[in-house]
């Protein structure tokens, strides 16, 4: 997380600040180890509302349409399998996206 936070620190200017919005998750708990960069503010969901988090609503759809119900016997076929799922979720929404 310190790693992402420090490249999107990076590709901010100078003139402007980044408000990251984040869940829960461990990784995300600011304090000990988290180094936030002076140009980011982390925004927390609160807990329990996943509904807030669009990023959720996709993992469950991958999840529900391509990914559950399957045994995986290599970390590379579980690599190819959300390579596929993520793949296709984005060829399904360019076609279904209005013209420009």
């Amino acid at each position: 997380m310190n790693l992402h936070l420090k490249e999107i620190s990076a590709h901010i200017s100078d003139t402007s600040h980044a408000v990251i919005i984040i869940d829960g998750a461990g990784w995300h708990k600011e304090g000990g180890r988290l180094m936030v960069p002076p140009n980011i503010t982390l925004l927390r969901l609160p807990a329990y509302y996943p509904e807030l988090n669009a990023q959720e609503n996709i993992w469950g759809y991958l999840r529900q349409n391509y990914l559950a119900g399957r045994i995986f016997h290599t970390y590379d076929e579980i690599v190819d399998a959300c390579c596929s799922a993520w793949n296709n979720l984005l060829s399904s929404t360019a076609q279904s996206s209005p013209p420009a």
